[in-house]
C-alpha cells in the first residue's frame, strides 16, 4: 500500500479525477434530460442510480483489462474509399462507439424536435416514460460513456487502485453537482437546448470516431466552452433586461390632473 501513496501516483490521482469530472458532464447531463421524463418525485432517484450504475460500469471495465484490450481485434474489415488507408477495420470497440454515436443522435434529435414542434405541456403516450425505460437508456449510454473514461484512466495511470479511486472520486462529485445541474437545466429552456446541441455534437463525434476519423477532443471542448460561455452572456443580459422592466413597472405614475 505504501508504494501507491507516492508523489507521482498522488499527482495523477488529482489529475485524472480532474478529468474524469470534465468528461462526465455530458453523462450527467444526459441523465438530467432523461431523468425529467419522469415525475418529478422519480427523478433524482433515476439521477443516483444512473451514476452509480455508471461506476460500477467503469470500476468493472477498469479490472476486466483483458476485455478492454478484446475490443480492438479486428472482427472484419470493410472497403472505405473515403478513409486515409481505404479500409474500415470493425472491432467491438467500433460497434459499441457507432451504435452509442447513433442513440445519440437520434435521441438528442428527437428531443429538439419535440420542444419545437410540440405544444407546452403537451404530455403523450410517445412522450410518457417509465421508470425501467430511462434506467435501461442511461446503462446504455453510461457504457459508451464509460469507454472514454477508462481509457483516459489507463493513459493517465499505471495502477489500478488509482484509477478507480479517482473515478470514485469523480462520480461522487457528480453525484453532489447531478441536482444543481438538472435543476438548472430545466428552469432555462435555452441552456437545455444547448445541452441538446451538444449531445448531438458528442454523438457526432462518436460516429466519426467508429469509423477511425479523429477529432481532436481540444476542438470539441472549446466549441462547447464558447457555446457555454455565449449562452451565460445571453441569460445574464435577459436577466438584466428582466429587471430593468420590473424596476420600470414598479415606478409610480403621476395622477392625471397633473399632465399638463
Amino acid at each position: 500500500m505504501a508504494e501507491l501513496f507516492t508523489v507521482d501516483n498522488l499527482i495523477a490521482l488529482i489529475t485524472l479525477a480532474i478529468l474524469e469530472i470534465v468528461l462526465g458532464i455530458d453523462n450527467v447531463i444526459f441523465i438530467s434530460i432523461l431523468a425529467s421524463k419522469l415525475p418529478a418525485a422519480q427523478q433524482n432517484r433515476a439521477r443516483q442510480i444512473g451514476l452509480m450504475l455508471a461506476l460500477v460500469t467503469r470500476i468493472l471495465l477498469l479490472l476486466s483489462l483483458s476485455f478492454l484490450s478484446r475490443l480492438t481485434v479486428t472482427l472484419f474489415e470493410i472497403h472505405l474509399p473515403f478513409l486515409p488507408e481505404g479500409e474500415l477495420h470493425v472491432t467491438a470497440r467500433t460497434i459499441i462507439l457507432l451504435g452509442g454515436g447513433l442513440f445519440l443522435v437520434y435521441k438528442a434529435t428527437h428531443e429538439i424536435h419535440q420542444r419545437l414542434e410540440g405544444e407546452p405541456g403537451e404530455v403523450s403516450s410517445r412522450t410518457a416514460a417509465t421508470f425501467n425505460s430511462v434506467i435501461t437508456q442511461i446503462v446504455l449510454l453510461d457504457i459508451v460513456f464509460s469507454l472514454d473514461s477508462v481509457i483516459t484512466a489507463i493513459g493517465m495511470a499505471n495502477e489500478i487502485p488509482v484509477m478507480v479511486a479517482a473515478v470514485i472520486i469523480a462520480v461522487g462529485v457528480m453525484l453532489f453537482a447531478a441536482g444543481p445541474i438538472s435543476s438548472f437545466v430545466n428552469e432555462h429552456p435555452t441552456v437545455k437546448m444547448l445541452a441538446l446541441a451538444f449531445l448531438l455534437m458528442i454523438g457526432m463525434t462518436l460516429i466519426l470516431e467508429s469509423v477511425e476519423v479523429a477529432i481532436p477532443k481540444g476542438y470539441v471542448y472549446f466549441a462547447m466552452g464558447f457555446s457555454v460561455l455565449v449562452e451565460v452572456l445571453n441569460l445574464r443580459s435577459s436577466k438584466k433586461k428582466a429587471k430593468s422592466h420590473t424596476v420600470q413597472l414598479n415606478q409610480p405614475v403621476a395622477p392625471a390632473g397633473n399632465l399638463k
